[in-house]
């Protein structure tokens, strides 16, 4: 896996800034970043972070500084980017089931624009004609991704413009003289098999040519990372040679710019979420091992049925016994259950890794409980990138 901290450093780590809490490796994250360079060699090919996973505006900078662009899901995110510091050609924006509006302030803002519903597209083209060049996200029909709740490009997503509404689009490009530069398609997450983005590919050759003003076709992000040591990954090498054998091969596509919006990949294996052990309860049926967090910090488990290797900390040469490790909420919120660990005991910190993407992103204050701290090692230095909520940050937005 390569890059990984020690868990003498995550032990020292924790000991300084407390738990629950994030660490994330600059290292890890550069080094998938260049494994991406490397692999496609072609200046055809942009990669923009999708920011949804991981926002800190210090990871930001980091991939900032490494030449990535970014790839915005919201307005705010967009704000994010432009505060790290990206020039806003370098920035992507696809919106989702929005109010125009915030279309109109991404476009006042400059950014690249996808546009994924024939009514905004209407709008946009109403207001803005052939003055603002803007592209489009296509609903491919393709079912692809680890989860169903995170495969988008099936025939029942929310999700871009159905394929089979082709005629529709075009008529409404026509007759607002939009300017399309960019076809974007995604479907889905934790996608191991290249195959898909060439599929993707093949389904836009009879598309292509509706749209004289192309420059680039936007194939999306979702590249599947290990969670076990035996799970299956893309890969890249492979995705890169098969995704540009295909480009090369016809015409349609030669001149074309290729953009991915990798997220999970970059960030995922840089992290890591550490807890301690408040408890443990013995039943007839498992051991528990309470922790000092809960879906509110780490929902995946739970909402995903994922899996996080878990490391005791403190105690690593303990005798190997079975655990189940629950959260400290309101709520049934088990992180694994019948887990091999060495013996934990109350006080033990165990470690959450590939824990980068989507952990602190989609964190709450649910049963009114802080939000963790976040800590970057780079350089084999580590510092604080955000500070642990305290008791006034849960009344800051609230109004006697």
């Amino acid at each position: 896996m390569g890059n990984e901290l020690s868990p003498e450093q995550l032990n020292e780590i924790a000991n300084e800034y407390g738990t629950p809490l994030y660490v994330y490796n600059a290292d890890k994250i550069v080094t998938q970043y260049r494994r991406l360079t490397t692999a496609f060699q072609n200046d055809k090919v942009r990669f923009f972070y999708a920011c949804k996973s991981l926002t800190n505006i210090n990871i930001l900078k980091v991939l900032k500084a490494e030449g990535c662009n970014v790839d915005c899901s919201s307005i705010n995110e967009v704000k994010l980017a432009l505060y790290a510091g990206f020039e806003p050609q370098n920035i992507l924006y696809t919106s989702n089931g929005i109010a125009f509006a915030e279309i109109e302030e991404a476009q006042s803002l400059g950014v690249i624009i996808n546009i994924d519903s024939l009514s905004n597209l209407k709008k946009f083209g109403e207001k803005f004609g052939s003055s603002y060049p803007v592209g489009v996200r296509l609903r491919p029909n393709i079912m692809a991704g680890g989860n169903l709740k995170i495969s988008t490009g099936h025939d029942k997503s929310k999700f871009g413009i159905p394929v089979d509404q082709l005629e529709e689009l075009v008529s409404v490009v026509k007759k607002n003289q939009i300017q399309i530069t960019n076809l974007h398609i995604h479907t889905g997450s934790d996608i191991k098999d290249p195959e898909v983005f060439v599929k993707g590919i093949e389904v836009l050759f009879d598309i292509i040519p509706h749209f004289p003003h192309l420059k680039s076709i936007d194939l999306g992000g979702g590249f599947k990372v290990a969670y076990k040591e035996e799970d299956p990954f893309i890969n890249v090498e492979e995705l890169a040679e098969k995704v540009l054998h295909t480009f090369e091969s016809n015409e349609l596509t030669k001149d074309l710019q290729i953009w991915f919006e990798p997220g999970k990949f970059l960030v995922s294996e840089s992290g890591y979420f550490i807890t301690q052990v408040n408890v443990l309860k013995e039943t007839s049926a498992t051991t528990f091992a309470g922790v000092n967090s809960g879906f509110n910090h780490l929902i995946r488990p739970m909402f995903y049925d994922a899996y996080h290797r878990i490391q005791n900390l403190t105690n690593p040469d303990g005798t190997v016994k079975e655990y189940t490790i629950t959260g400290n909420i309101c709520e049934t919120d088990t992180f694994a259950w019948s887990r091999p660990l060495p013996e934990v005991r109350e006080g033990d910190l165990l470690v959450f890794y590939n824990a980068g993407a989507y952990g602190f992103e989609m964190s709450s204050n649910y049963n009114s409980r802080f939000k963790p701290a976040e800590v970057l090692v780079e350089n084999g230095e580590s510092r604080l990138i955000r500070k642990r909520d305290v008791f006034e940050d849960l009344l800051k937005n609230q109004v006697l």
